[in-house]
């Protein structure tokens, strides 16, 4: 089976992403990272990270508009989607682990 690489973001990649990461981390078929698009991410989105991935994953609308507006030409051919959930959870709270299987989950089946 082939493996996806899946890049999860959002804003300082303390909670959403890092916790997307860890549920997503032991899928099989799967490489995940993620990062923050924020200056003060606890990692910082690389151009690497982008050319990496094959599959963008952002928790909000915003982060997409940000991403496009500052990395336009490395997102070409790439597939960006957008989960929709806010920033009011903690890392690997339960609600916000449900919120990922059940958005992100089918997608990355």
């Amino acid at each position: 089976m082939a493996t996806r690489r899946v890049l999860f973001l959002c804003s300082r990649n303390r909670l959403r992403s890092p916790t997307a990461e860890q549920v997503f981390g032991a899928w099989p078929g799967l490489e995940v990272d993620s990062a923050g698009l924020a200056d003060d991410a606890e990692v910082v989105l690389t151009a690497e990270q982008l050319d990496w991935a094959e599959l963008i994953v952002v928790m909000e609308s915003s982060h997409r508009r940000r991403l496009h507006a500052r990395h336009r030409a490395r997102l070409k051919g790439k597939r960006v989607i957008c989960l929709d959930i806010p920033d009011r959870y903690e890392f690997m709270q339960p609600e916000l682990v449900r919120l990922l299987l059940e958005k992100a989950g089918p997608l990355l089946r």
